[in-house]
């Protein structure tokens, strides 16, 4: 059986639709004849039509360009702010599972010294310090987001440390540096991956739910959780302002999930 045919096929879909997705948020708004900024007060609250297949919203702005716009944003912003954390993460892992000892007890005192103190009362205190937006976002989970990598990594490179090919590379001079960057990191960065890809589920729904609690990003730059917001309202008669805008979310989370899948089952196989 060839390296291709073991690649497990939720992971596969996965990254199909991902990158489908991915496309279809980078090529819409280039190609769209809809700002998705500017207001169109003579086309509110129309339904989806041939000229706007997701239909408007209450100022008339085009929804399928401003769903396709705000996962510019939302996305990239997912993909930034994991960014950090992931490195951090994994390297105070490395030291803690390595080292053991006062590293280990301290990330596990700092960690969960910070799992205790409650997500979205921190989200309210970053916000009333740096004040909404990406900034407060990227601070937040600056904070908090490097946790579960440090643990999964810390777990993984502690039950390495003991293995006769480690002591050996001790006793044959490589430095504590070169065996857990060249030897311990390759063999744990598997899991802190498919940790990665389940951990951006949750941040998404994090992003998308500051923004509709209107601490994430600020009008009028296009946001998932900012437009499922404005169009509760119309909910009832109105059902595409929020509807699919919220239909973007789980199509990005189902194709998060499904990559989060594939990895583990390729790396139980």
């Amino acid at each position: 059986m060839n390296a291709a045919a073991r690649v497990p096929r939720t992971l596969v879909a996965g990254l199909a639709l991902l990158a489908a997705i991915a496309l279809a948020v980078i090529v819409i708004p280039m190609v769209s004849p809809y700002d998705p900024v500017a207001e169109d007060v003579s086309s509110m609250l129309r339904p989806p039509s041939a000229a706007h297949p997701f239909g408007t919203d209450q100022l008339g702005r085009d929804l399928l360009t401003r769903v396709a716009a705000a996962g510019r944003v939302d996305l990239a912003l997912m993909v930034g702010v994991e960014a950090a954390p992931f490195v951090i993460g994994t390297l105070a892992g490395l030291v803690a599972g390595y080292r053991g000892g006062w590293a280990d007890r301290a990330i596990t005192l700092l960690s969960d010294a910070l799992i205790a103190f409650p997500f979205y009362l921190l989200v309210a205190v970053v916000a009333f310090v740096t004040g909404t937006g990406v900034k407060g976002i990227f601070l937040t989970f600056l904070i908090m987001g490097w946790i579960i990598f440090a643990r999964t990594v810390k777990g993984a490179t502690a039950s390495l440390a003991g293995e006769e090919w480690v002591e050996s590379a001790r006793v044959m001079g490589f430095s504590d540096a070169s065996i857990l960057l060249r030897q311990m990191l390759p063999n744990v960065l598997s899991q802190a991956v498919t940790v990665l890809a389940s951990d951006m589920v949750a941040l998404l729904v994090a992003i998308v739910t500051l923004g509709y609690l209107g601490l994430g990003i600020a009008p009028p730059t296009p946001d998932w959780g900012t437009m499922i917001a404005d169009g509760q309202s119309f909910l009832a008669t109105r059902w595409w302002v929020s509807t699919l805008p919220g239909c973007a979310v789980v199509l990005v989370g189902v194709a998060l999930a499904l990559i989060g899948d594939g990895l583990n089952d390729g790396r139980r196989a």
